[in-house]
């Protein structure tokens, strides 16, 4: 399994040979740094540690100062990756865009828009209630369940409540160009989160149909 972190710069198009027009997210995707790396002797499992962000000393605590020693670098996101060879990584190794290639198809992990406190009608999609004829239901969620039996409202129902904010991934998205020299991946389509904010780029676990 291979994975990058990187940062969402928003979102353009481009065009095709052909004149087709792809909408795509721009990546600004590493370069990441090994910071760690776990073998099945030491911790049980084999795997990739990588940062992503520089940071400034005075932000970091002496702990993630001296976990960070090892591969001389600070930084801000830390995030890790199941291999199966951890053989071809070293501590303080780049790991940059070329990681991926155009045709591939990844899976994107980020944290979706948070939106606040919503209604039912925009939180879950429910239809509204009349319109007219003095019936003060127009966005209310509606029925909250049978009389004297269970008496109770059941667990899971789609209420109001808090909107977005939430870990997100998009499947089987399609890598539309790499630019290793500015360290940019084209994504075809959108990605969860806010311009700015902090996403994984892994290869697809499972293929589209």
């Amino acid at each position: 399994m291979k994975g990058i972190l990187g940062k969402k710069l928003g979102m353009t198009q481009i065009f095709t040979e052909e004149g087709i027009v792809i909408p795509v997210t721009v990546v600004e995707a590493g370069p990441n740094v090994v910071t760690q790396i776990k073998t099945v002797e030491k911790d049980g499992y084999t795997a990739v540690q990588v940062g992503f962000g520089d940071a400034k000393e005075k932000s970091l605590n002496k702990p993630q100062k001296g976990h960070l020693a090892a591969a001389n670098v600070l930084k801000k996101h830390l995030k890790e990756f199941r291999v199966d060879a951890v053989e071809e990584f070293t501590v303080g190794q780049e790991i940059k865009a070329d990681l991926f290639a155009a045709g591939e198809k990844i899976d994107v992990t980020g944290t979706s828009k948070g939106k606040g406190f919503q209604g039912p009608i925009k939180r879950h999609g429910q239809s509204r209630g009349p319109e007219s004829h003095g019936s003060r239901y127009h966005r209310r969620p509606g029925s909250m369940g049978a009389c004297s039996f269970p008496g109770r409202v059941f667990k899971n129902k789609k209420l109001a409540g808090h909107m977005g904010s939430v870990k997100v991934t998009v499947q089987n998205l399609e890598v539309v160009k790499v630019d290793a020299d500015k360290n940019l991946i084209l994504v075809k389509g959108a990605i969860p989160g806010p311009k700015g904010s902090v996403v994984t780029i892994k290869e697809a676990v499972k293929s589209s149909k």
